[in-house]
């Protein structure tokens, strides 16, 4: 079987999507050698080039033209198409062609406001009609396979939960490593205690009530700091404003996207991680702070329970009052910090995805077959 894929998101600065296609397609290839893979791009990828069964194809166009391409391409010499992100390209082939779509959430239509315009137009026009043309979904949550089949009434037999799981790059460091560690946080001057959070700079990350929180937290712990990696997104300068506004820019750092490798120093580094976002598919960095022993504060909202179970702390996202407690509990509580590093490590371990892949395999060889 001739499998295509788009693979456009797994390009440079990867952020959620990105990680997902990257990584997905990486255990896609190491597991199935049986089948072939047309990688569709518009620049190679490293990492998902030195696979004796899959060849990367650039499509070097603009992008709805690169849509039309892709689709001549995949009619043409594929068998099943595998759409991972985009709704595009799937609603260009014909109805009876067989189609795996991706959902990873459904923000454009439950939480419009707190998205880019642009992104809620496309998915607005593309995603009915993508969804009548795909075979089979998958969703990355059961969360979001509950609001597409709530939404979009789909035949609850052809929707499938698979979830995501992070990168093998984060782990707990250990003996040497440590010592690099403390090398490491000396070069970049970080504070002594911090917290770390991680995502884009845009709205429903809801970095607005985690500042308004630091501000709370510094009648009792003045010496703690807040560090935010993630690159900017639209409306990234209101939370510039809310540090300014709460008196906190000597306390709170913006560090704009990291590579993995200095991630996994952070995670490592943190008193504890806090996601105060107000809506997520799924949330992979819960998932790599609880894979490095960095424990978790979480919002009880939308998919993030499925993945921090009972390996982290939870807030109301809409209580600085009660991120505040929470973050204050893990600094004077080492013996409930200790809990959650070892909750996390657990939980951590119930994703692969090797696993994931193979679920997906089954998928795709079952529409063709």
């Amino acid at each position: 079987m001739n499998i295509a894929i788009d693979i456009r998101e797994a390009a440079g600065e990867k952020t959620g999507k990105g990680w997902y296609v990257f990584n997905i397609v990486r255990a896609l290839l190491k597991i199935d050698q049986k089948n072939h893979y047309i990688l569709l791009t518009k620049a190679k990828i490293p990492g998902l080039d030195q696979f004796s069964n899959a060849r990367q194809l650039e499509i070097n166009s603009p992008s709805l033209l690169w849509h039309h391409k892709a689709a001549s391409i995949i009619k043409a010499n594929a068998d099943l198409f595998f759409a991972p992100t985009s709704f595009i390209t799937p609603s260009l082939l014909p109805k009876d062609f067989p189609i795996l779509l991706t959902i990873h959430d459904l923000v454009a239509f439950l939480f419009p406001a707190n998205h880019k315009k642009k992104a809620v137009l496309i998915e607005k026009l593309f995603l009915r009609r993508a969804l009548k043309k795909a075979s089979a979904i998958t969703t990355v949550s059961d969360h979001t396979k509950k609001d597409l089949l709530k939404l979009f009434h789909c035949d609850p037999a052809s929707v499938h939960s698979i979830p995501n799981d992070c990168s093998a790059d984060f782990h707990p460091l250990k003996g040497e490593q440590l010592i690099a560690l403390k090398d490491f946080a000396k070069k970049t001057n970080l504070p002594a205690k911090f917290f770390l959070s991680v995502g884009t700079l845009e709205p429903r990350k809801n970095y607005e009530k985690l500042i308004e929180a630091m501000k709370l937290l510094a009648e009792k712990h003045p010496d703690t700091h807040l560090i935010i990696v993630g690159g900017e997104g639209w409306g990234s300068e209101k939370i510039y404003q809310a540090v300014k506004d709460n008196y906190l820019s000597k306390r709170v750092h913006f560090l704009g996207y990291l590579s993995n490798k200095s991630l996994l120093n952070l995670y490592n580094l943190a008193v504890g991680f806090v996601f105060p976002s107000k809506y997520e598919g799924f949330g992979i960095p819960p998932l790599e702070a609880m894979r490095c022993g960095c424990p978790v504060i979480a919002s009880k909202s939308s998919s993030i329970p499925e993945v921090v179970g009972d390996g982290g702390l939870y807030i109301d996202p809409d209580s600085a009052k009660e991120i505040a407690a929470q973050m204050s509990k893990l600094i004077s509580d080492n013996d409930l910090r200790k809990e959650m590093i070892r909750k996390g490590l657990s939980q951590s371990q119930k994703f692969s995805w090797e696993a994931s892949a193979q679920k997906l395999l089954q998928i795709m060889e079952g529409l063709v077959n």
